[in-house]
């Protein structure tokens, strides 16, 4: 098994102003810019033709729908706001201050380079401080960024950094393992590979006990899964 993996230190005032900047140079694209349905259909139309198919034919005449529908879902992360769905949080904790990790959480996402699926799981992890969010809100936070088009490396670093400007937490950490179906079905065609991405921020980066603990409950949750 071929594994990357990437560790990053945290400097608040940076992470905010990527994500500044990435809205501010990547905006939303208005209803008056997106090409219409018509528009995404046709196109399908032309790559079925340029395969060497017809699309008139029975078996395909209602695909350009489909294929336009499916893109709607896979890449509707556009249409969400990461930062807005950790907005409601819970004070009444008692106090707790210990680690809460979500595991396992399955995404399907599409790489930018080939549009080709990247599928995997992630484990995300904060250190609250005073304030917790409902654990549905981490695994909607990964959605959001999985349903775009991707590289791991910078989702990782989006969802740690999102968490961590939000929540305000004492630390994030997040480990995402992945197959990128732009290697294992063409290409170099290495299949069995994954790909494994990690963001450390706050007391994940600067305490070496609290990153192996989190680092061992990773590894529980995929020896057990």
């Amino acid at each position: 098994m071929a594994v990357k993996v990437l560790a990053s230190g945290y400097n608040a005032p940076l992470a905010q102003n990527v994500l500044k900047e990435e809205k501010k140079t990547h905006p939303p694209m208005t209803d008056t810019k997106k090409p219409s349905r018509a528009d995404v259909e046709a196109a399908v139309k032309t790559i079925i033709r340029w395969t060497g198919d017809d699309p008139t034919r029975d078996g395909l005449h209602e695909t350009p729908a489909r294929v336009t529908r499916a893109f709607e879902e896979f890449f509707k992360g556009y249409d969400e706001d990461p930062e807005a769905i950790l907005q409601k949080t819970f004070e009444e904790i008692e106090g707790y201050d210990e680690m809460i990790v979500l595991r396992g959480i399955r995404f399907e996402s599409h790489c930018e380079h080939h549009m080709a699926p990247i599928i995997g799981r992630a484990w995300v992890g904060y250190i609250p401080r005073g304030r917790v969010v409902g654990i549905s809100k981490l695994a909607r936070v990964v959605d959001a960024y999985a349903k775009r088009l991707q590289i791991q490396e910078k989702m990782t670093a989006q969802i740690a950094n999102t968490i961590q400007n939000v929540l305000d937490p004492d630390g994030v950490a997040v480990v995402i393992k992945a197959e990128h179906h732009c290697m294992t079905t063409r290409g170099v065609h290495k299949h069995g590979t994954d790909m494994v991405t990690s963001r450390m921020l706050g007391a994940f980066r600067d305490n070496a006990m609290t990153r192996q603990e989190f680092l061992a409950l990773v590894t529980d949750n995929q020896l057990r899964g």
